[in-house]
């Protein structure tokens, strides 16, 4: 049976020899083999296998310059380190290279023929079998370069954790170490490539592109974490889009179909170049220009792509590229390639022959590799002129720096480098294998593996553990997840002015060490698009909202789809493109434009506004014409008009009158703690000061009017502190109301921002409004019943209480206190206090002009009434009417009573009073005279009523004469006894007392 296992194992790995012949493998023996797997190929040609007979390998097509120096990348490594007198002494590398063909198929042709052979290994069937062209285990594989043929070699090796360590696969789901167990790499995880789009799009301020992807394990994964960085910075994507070198012409006339009906101007694309290929072309062949390529690291300097031909629609691509290395000496090796001198790389006789277009007439029949080459050349795919019987046949002689190929471009070895630095990290595990100190290994007790005998898995052990410098002096060491962290090269298309040929220019990097925000730099200066602008193209589904707007939503786009908005007054923005408009600060108001916030305007009633000024000019005005009428009353004291108003009281009126005109302009400038807590007080004191004196003024002479002969008792109760004092007690009431006020809730300064958006009015916060309702109220209190007095006492001598016009003054009061209310109320901000005021002027003005400005005239301009005499004229006057009224109504009552006893007619009393009915004097005296004779000898006053009219008539002599007078007037007022109303004997008792 182990017989017949290693015959039919060996029969598996002699056909699977067969299938790839001498010339299409790279091999040459060493102590240790390391396998390599290279796209020299671009695809394969499409065959329909109708399994009509033994199916035959798929042909090659289309050579790939840069596969086939990334070949020579790993057989120049490996002959460097053979050379290498510290690296491995004593120890000779070996390599077996495929060809993938940049498909699986071919791939997994060559994954079978390493497994084979370990598998083979493992038997130990030496003893069995003498094998004399064994060749050793491939303990590990360098590739291969596309991420999808990676996954599926990735798995086949990772049965036998065979390493595998990648040159070009980039595809994040390869760090997923449950799945592939031997997967390592040398170039940088697509996760940090995609974040790096991701923020070139947000550098430029695009947010509407479209994506390409490839559809394979490179392509969805990068593609997939594009969107997921987009997403999280609001780029919307227009389209999404998969591809694929064997997608048929149906569905790639769709793709480009969306691509012109797209408004997004950038593309990112996550293809390798042969996936993209059939689409590029037919986007030149549609000549859809405008558009901005964004392009991963596997076709931003792919030959396929960059081509001058294709220039003109791809002209605007910005891509990634690794970070190029340094081969010391590579360039000599390549230049050295020959089909006789390379014996041990069977793909140097098609190289030859693709690059000089010839053939080499060694043998008669052409290689499988050629005359796949020339197959494709038919399809139109090739670089020559067709089959071998229309190329020339090579000399030999070639010089290979006369041709300009892809292959001798090392001006940036990136891809290149990284074969490079594959190899010497195999090398480096090798190294520690070989240098191992037993006990202090990697195995199981400190354990060494042997060299001699060395194992692929012992190998992964060591590569996972693996920290050199290479040769460019920097770290080398696999993460847990076996990849390699490193930084990108940012290119540009430009076209070369020397020859027309596309070329790379470095326009940044990204550096994937950076703190986030500052991983990205790109020199604009450096960057033309379309070849030739400076102008950064616009990719964005709206324009962009200048400051002073926000994005609004349109319903049924996406989120980068928006109408700009105005942001509402009180809020701003001060940036393009905002979300949303922020908030301005409490005492900030947004500007015109809404950009900014401006301190919002301060109002309140000031001193410099022109209401102010008018305000204050009318309260200066109250205070001179009431500190006038005080200096009037204080210059005339003495005469009798003054006298008659009871001048102390009269002082004290004009001084709260004074206090009412200065509290007014407490209400005026910018409301400050004291000033609120001051003016209403000041207001509420003043007022009640002024009405109270009014009051007891009015009260005093309507009771001393209206009592019997005055008594000592009388002149007692009403005397000057009597009314001090009841003034003081009226007013101290409302000191009491101010003083719980101020204790309880005391007003204070209030910046108000809710009347009006854009104005902070500072005013007064009364604290209680209720306690300004009592102040108010008990004002208007007091006025009622001095209103109450005075016109009860309207017909008293005008020279004692003016109630006439104490009544219009209490009017006038009533009228502006209740206006005040409604309008208090409906006011707002520096108005509040401008009502007030008015009413305080117009409540004072009222008040000085009706009580004070008659008296004032008659003092300054009426001096004849201004007269002792006068004012007992008055007074007497007064006495008299009241006495002919009480006179008639007797009469009349007693007529009356005369007609129901028998119609007798009742006596007229005799006195001094004569009653005429409905007659005249018959003889009157001019009217001069009369006045004149009044003056002289006393007053006479006419008194009408509706029955007849009175003439009263009293005389005054000189001073000498007053006892004659008085006793005659009291033997006059005994007989006048029966007639006259008691009144009459009262006023006339009150002459002396003026």
């Amino acid at each position: 049976m182990t017989l017949y296992s290693c015959c039919l194992i060996l029969l598996l790995f002699t056909w699977n020899t067969a299938a790839y012949g001498p010339n299409q493998r790279a091999q040459k023996k060493g102590d240790i083999i390391l396998g390599g797997l290279f796209p020299i190929h671009f695809g394969v040609a499409a065959k329909d296998q109708d399994l009509k007979s033994r199916p035959e390998s798929v042909e090659c097509i289309r050579y790939n310059f840069r596969g086939f120096r990334w070949l020579q990348a790993m057989i120049f490594a490996i002959e460097e380190i053979n050379s290498s007198p510290t690296l491995l002494p004593n120890m000779t590398l070996g390599y077996r290279i495929f060809d993938t063909c940049n498909t699986v198929s071919k791939a997994l042709e060559a994954t079978l023929s390493f497994v084979a052979q370990n598998k083979i290994d493992s038997l130990n069937l030496d003893e069995f079998c003498n094998c004399s062209e064994h060749i050793p285990s491939t303990i590990a594989v360098v590739g291969a370069t596309g991420s999808g043929i990676s996954t599926a070699v990735a798995n086949l090796l990772g049965l036998f954790y065979i390493p595998q360590v990648s040159y070009a696969s980039s595809s994040r789901l390869l760090s997923n170490k449950n799945q592939f167990k031997s997967f390592l790499r040398t170039i940088p995880n697509d996760e940090h490539q995609a974040t790096a789009m991701a923020d070139i799009i947000e550098y430029f301020r695009w947010n509407w592109v479209g994506t390409i992807a490839a559809d394979d394990d490179y392509g969805r994964p990068g593609i997939e974490k594009f969107r997921e960085e987009a997403e999280e910075r609001d780029i919307c994507i227009d389209f999404s889009e998969l591809i694929s070198q064997y997608s048929d012409e149906e569905e790639i006339q769709q793709v480009v179909e969306v691509i012109q009906n797209s408004t997004a101007r950038v593309i990112v694309v996550f293809s390798s170049g042969p996936d993209l290929e059939p689409l590029i072309k037919e986007i030149v062949r549609r000549n859809i220009t405008g558009k901005i390529w964004l392009a991963s690291e596997a076709w931003a300097s792919s030959s396929l792509i960059a081509m001058p031909e294709f220039f003109r629609v791809i002209g605007s691509t910005i891509g990634f590229a690794l970070k190029a290395g340094q081969i010391p000496g590579f360039r000599e090796f390549l230049q050295k390639v020959h089909p006789k001198k390379s014996t041990n790389n069977g793909f140097a006789k098609e190289f030859w022959e693709e690059t000089f277009n010839c053939y080499l007439p060694e043998g008669s029949k052409n290689s499988p590799a050629s005359t796949s080459f020339h197959k494709g050349h038919e399809e139109g795919l090739g670089a020559g002129n067709g089959t071998a019987a229309f190329r020339p046949p090579c000399t030999g002689d070639e010089n290979i720096t006369s041709v300009e190929t892809p292959y001798m471009d090392y001006t940036h070895l990136r891809i290149s480098y990284n074969v490079y630095l594959a190899v010497y990290s195999i090398a480096h595990a090798l190294q520690d294998i070989y240098t191992c100190t037993p006990g202090k290994g990697l195995f199981t007790n400190g354990s060494c593996a042997d060299i001699k005998k060395v194992e692929a898995w012992q190998v992964l052990k060591h590569l996972r553990h693996l920290n050199f410098t290479n040769n460019m002096g920097e770290q080398v060491d696999f993460d847990e997840f076996g990849d390699l962290v490193g930084n990108y090269s940012i290119i540009n298309w430009h076209l070369s002015p020397e020859d027309g040929s596309v070329v790379f220019e470095e326009v940044g990097h990204y550096n994937v060490y950076a703190k986030k925000g500052e991983r990205l730099f790109i020199n604009e200066n450096k960057i033309l698009w379309s070849g030739f602008s400076k102008e950064v193209p616009f990719s964005n589904c709206s324009r962009d909202c200048l400051p002073g707007t926000r994005k609004g939503i349109i319903e049924g786009e996406p989120t980068c789809c928006f109408e700009c908005v105005d942001c509402p007054d009180g809020e701003y923005s001060d940036e393009t493109d905002a979300s949303a408009c922020d908030k301005c600060p409490e005492d900030y108001w947004s500007n015109e434009n809404h950009t900014s916030c401006i301190p919002k305007q301060i109002e309140f009633l000031s001193w410099t506004e022109p209401f102010g000024i008018a305000l204050t000019l009318f309260a200066v005005l109250g205070i001179f014409l009431t500190s006038f009428v005080l200096g009037v009353f204080t210059k005339f004291r003495n005469t009798p008009i003054v006298k008659a108003t009871n001048r102390e009281l009269s002082y004290l009126l004009l001084f709260s009158l004074l206090c009412c005109f200065s509290s007014s302009l407490f209400f005026i400038g910018e409301p400050q703690n004291w000033t609120c807590r001051l003016r209403q007080p000041a207001f509420g004191i003043s007022f009640v000061l002024c009405i109270s004196c009014i009051l007891v003024k009015t009260n005093r002479v309507l009771l001393v009017f209206e009592a019997k002969i005055p008594t000592s008792l009388h002149r007692k109760w009403w005397g000057l502190n009597l009314q001090f004092l009841l003034v003081f007690l009226c007013t101290f009431v409302q000191i009491v109301i101010c003083v719980i006020w101020l204790y309880t809730a005391p007003p204070s300064s209030y910046r108000n921002h809710e009347l009006e958006d854009e104005i902070i009015f500072i005013t007064c916060h009364e604290g209680s409004l209720m306690a300004l309702g009592f102040l108010i109220g008990y004002t208007c209190l007091l006025a009622a019943i001095c209103f109450f007095f005075a016109f009860k006492s309207r017909k008293l001598p005008e020279n004692f209480n003016e109630a006439k016009f104490i009544t219009f003054s209490m009017l006038i009061f009533f009228i502006v206190w209740i206006s005040f209310i409604p309008a208090y109320a409906s006011t707002y901000g520096k108005f509040v206090s401008a009502v007030e005021v008015i009413a305080i002027l117009a409540a004072s003005f009222g008040l000085l002009a009706c009580i004070f400005f008659n008296k004032v005239y008659i003092i300054l301009f009426k001096p004849s009434r201004n007269t002792i005499e006068e004012v007992r004229c008055s007074t007497a006057a007064h006495a008299f009417k009241v006495a002919a009224r009480a006179t008639l109504r007797r009469s009349n009552v007693s007529r009356k009573r005369s007609n129901s006893l028998g119609g007798s007619t009742g006596s007229t009393p005799s006195s001094s009073i004569s009653s005429k009915s409905n007659h005249e004097d018959p003889f009157p005296l001019p009217a001069s005279a009369e006045r004149q004779r009044q003056q002289q000898r006393g007053c006479k006053q006419k008194v009408s009523f509706g029955s007849g009219t009175v003439t009263l008539s009293l005389s005054f002599e000189e001073p000498q004469k007053n006892a004659m007078a008085n006793r005659n007037a009291k033997r006059r007022n005994s007989l006048e006894a029966q007639n006259s109303d008691d009144s009459l004997m009262r006023h006339r008792a009150l002459l002396p007392l003026q």
